[in-house]
């Protein structure tokens, strides 16, 4: 009896450990938006009639968040039309599509379809939720929006993928797990905050880079979680659990054809690991892709601290959609 209430209480403290880090992620992420520079509106509008046409909450699956909003340009006379998919943040377990709507209604207002995306978040009423099962609904999502684009007369023809920390990563395992069976080309991907590395010498900051018992164990309860998957102390020391976690390992799957790609990090983030940003950026230059990489040298999760580095990466987001996805 004793050990049985031993391991159920293990199991209620790796829990609690597991909700506490989605928790911090999403609070990390929410900080940049507290209070917003003046030269944000410039990629933030108000939707109108005079831009297009917004549809709310379709679905593209069975699950109750299986939803998505599409904003349409008031331009409907072109052949073919870029899709820009934004995705939220949230920290895996919070977080909403219509959180994004200012920017959305900028996409469009700039010419193209713009998506925002809800899919099912981890909590204790979804245990069975990770960021595994999330990609795969984002996965199941996009063919659903192109064809429902084609319902309202917007052919897409390519498509950029984006999002900010969950919503970041989530579009990375898109744009470059997922490359090959995109309904269209996806010309670029863009995003800052998300984690693309899970091998444990990044995750310092949360002591997974020691060589101890508790440090395995704790990875792999952590990184178990996050991919779905079984993972053990032996299998974190042998090495064994990196291709247990290369479906949601973004980095994993670079390679001398992954698109352009711009990213922002911050140096001093507790809540994704620099050194996975760091791993991201060497991975980039060794496959020749074309990046563009804005590291936030004073700044934390929520890169808050380094405005005038965050605006040279929203510039450069204009510039790469302008360079890749001409909306004209």
């Amino acid at each position: 009896m004793k050990s049985g209430k031993k391991r159920g209480g293990r199991k209620m403290f790796i829990w609690m450990c597991v909700l506490c880090f989605f928790s911090f992620f999403a609070l990390g992420a929410g900080s940049k938006f507290l209070l917003k520079p003046a030269w944000a509106k410039e990629y933030e509008t108000e939707f109108t009639d005079e831009i297009g046409t917004l549809h709310m909450d379709l679905a593209y699956g069975k699950k109750e968040s299986n939803k998505f909003d599409m904003y349409l340009p008031k331009e409907d006379t072109k052949d073919t039309y870029g899709l820009v998919v934004y995705l939220h943040a949230g920290g895996f377990t919070a977080g909403d599509k219509g959180g994004d709507k200012q920017i959305l209604s900028w996409f469009c207002s700039k010419g193209y379809v713009a998506v925002g995306i809800n899919y099912t978040l981890f909590s204790e009423e979804n245990p069975q939720a990770n960021v595994y099962t999330q990609s795969m609904e984002i996965r199941e999502a996009i063919p659903k929006v192109i064809e429902e684009a084609e319902k309202y007369g917007y052919h897409i023809n390519e498509m950029a993928i984006a999002g900010g920390s969950a919503g970041h990563a989530l579009a990375m395992i898109y744009a470059y797990r997922d490359v090959n069976v995109s309904p269209v080309p996806i010309k670029l991907l863009f995003g800052a905050v998300g984690p693309s590395s899970f091998y444990v010498e990044d995750w310092d900051i949360y002591g997974f880079d020691k060589n101890t018992d508790e440090s395995r164990e704790a990875a792999a309860n952590l990184f178990g979680v996050m991919g779905g998957v079984k993972l053990t102390s032996d299998m974190i020391e042998n090495g064994s659990y990196l291709e247990k976690l290369k479906p949601i390992s973004a980095v994993m799957w670079v390679n001398e054809n992954t698109v352009p790609s711009v990213v922002a990090y911050g140096e001093y983030d507790k809540v994704q690991p620099f050194k996975g940003a760091q791993r991201l950026l060497e991975t980039y230059k060794e496959n020749n892709v074309d990046y563009q990489y804005f590291e936030c040298s004073h700044s934390g999760h929520g890169l808050q601290n380094d405005n005038k580095m965050y605006k040279k990466y929203m510039e450069t987001v204009e510039q790469y959609l302008k360079k890749y996805m001409s909306a004209n």
